[in-house]
């Protein structure tokens, strides 16, 4: 079974997959974190954002993805783990210039398909491009507001700066936010996260949808 999760950035897309898959008691994986860490090796090797000279550096470089119940997923670069170097305001403001490159979005897709048994996958077009056969589509929405307030405390700026940026974000990955013509459509803006997670679960077990 493949469940995807997409939406905007700090939509609650990673932790509600996350307490989904834990419930579903299946694995749990973050595609965003791959994006996160191509832009953290553009970064650290200095490469232009340029999309051929991203693909020969990324040859360079064994990436891995362990699709295990943990946020973030376990990153690996030439088996050393990357995984917390990940979540940092210098990445959030370059992972756009880098997942727009048609080619590089490829070669993230390729590893993903690669995922074999089930999973709930989260990311910006899970749904609509990667996984388009997926069991279940969701598509989670809330105000730029609400997802600044998510963030505050992970991130160095204050919440008027994160509102901002993620406005712009938004700008930035318009292309890849547009959700599968078949997703379910959550708006999360009344609802905490357990109650999100509730309703994904009853839709897939066939539940009563409060």
């Amino acid at each position: 079974m493949i469940i995807t999760i997409d939406g905007p950035a700090a939509s609650g897309k990673s932790s509600v997959a996350k307490l989904l898959a834990e419930r579903l008691k299946i694995a749990f994986v973050s595609s965003g974190q791959l994006y996160r860490a191509v832009t953290y090796l553009v970064l650290e090797s200095s490469t232009p954002f340029d999309e051929q000279e991203i693909l020969a550096m990324l040859g360079g470089y064994e990436l891995g993805l362990e699709p295990i119940p943990d946020l973030p997923n376990k990153i690996t670069v030439n088996g050393r783990d990357i995984s917390t170097e990940l979540n940092t305001d210098e990445i959030d403001a370059n992972v756009s210039k880098v997942a727009i490159f048609p080619k590089v979005r490829e070669w993230v897709d390729e590893r993903l398909k690669a995922i074999r048994g089930s999973f709930v996958i989260e990311g910006r077009d899970m749904g609509a491009k990667v996984f388009k056969n997926a069991d279940y589509k969701f598509y989670l929405t809330a105000s730029p507001q609400l997802r600044a307030k998510r963030r505050l405390g992970e991130r160095l700026k204050g919440f008027s700066e994160l509102v901002i940026s993620i406005i712009e974000r938004d700008k930035r990955d318009y292309r890849q936010l547009k959700p599968a013509e078949d997703a379910i459509f959550i708006d999360t803006e009344q609802l905490n996260l357990d109650e999100v997670v509730e309703k994904l679960y009853q839709r897939i077990s066939g539940g009563k949808d409060s």
